[in-house]
């Protein structure tokens, strides 16, 4: 009973947030809403028994896709108003695709059921009193071991790549100087005040970082001549 109703709560709330995900008119709202949506899911997914699809659910999609969502939609300076100025005139158009989708739906979910030999043709059957994150760990680092690798080979390549594609080195940035960190001593940065009780900055005065004075180039010329003599 107490699990009936949950999946109702969950379901109910899943099925509003979804909706308000393409009806809200703050674009910062819709992404709220999404991560309320993979939330409700993921508690759906709990109540049957796939806490492993529940887990990644909530660490991917709100962890990572949703809250990225966030940060763009936030940081980018986005004219909403300008993109919503043909909306009037392409919506025969979407509203005509999304009842073709939703027929087309209606009609796989209408034609659709369980074949009797379907249990019998799992590539993994199911280990009774073992839960499914183990049976799913077991699996993919055992039989597919290699393949799981390689999977994570391309998507290292995919990001390397991303990186190497967006990097542009305009080369008037400035850059660490390792040597000359390293050769500066404390007499070279730091000067050692002594201030009176009670002195404000009229007294004081401003300070400036101490900056190394160079050698003058006159001077070492007229030096080196004295030497020759």
């Amino acid at each position: 009973m107490i699990a009936t109703l949950a999946f109702y709560v969950f379901a109910v709330i899943l099925l509003v947030s979804a909706s308000m995900v393409v009806s809200a008119r703050n674009p910062v709202h819709s992404v709220l809403f999404l991560i309320l949506t993979f939330f409700n899911a993921a508690a759906l997914f709990l109540l049957a028994g796939a806490e492993f699809l529940a887990m990644i659910l909530v660490i991917v999609y709100v962890g990572a896709v949703a809250v990225l969502f966030l940060f763009v939609v936030m940081m980018l300076d986005v004219n909403f108003a300008q993109l919503r100025e043909g909306f009037q005139r392409y919506l025969p158009v979407g509203a005509t695709i999304g009842v073709v989708l939703l027929v087309e739906l209606f009609m796989v979910l209408g034609g659709w059921k369980f074949a009797p030999e379907a249990a019998s043709l799992r590539f993994a059957p199911v280990t009774p009193g073992v839960h499914n994150t183990a049976q799913l760990g077991r699996l993919l680092y055992t039989d597919y071991f290699l393949l799981f690798q390689a999977s994570g080979l391309v998507l290292l390549v995919a990001m390397i790549g991303a990186i190497v594609l967006t990097l542009r080195d305009k080369g008037d940035g400035r850059r660490q100087d390792i040597s000359r960190q390293l050769a500066r001593t404390a007499a070279d940065t730091l000067v050692m005040v002594d201030v009176a009780t009670g002195a404000g900055m009229k007294d004081v005065g401003i300070l400036r970082p101490k900056v190394a004075e160079p050698e003058p180039v006159a001077a070492a010329h007229d030096h080196g001549h004295g030497g020759h003599h």
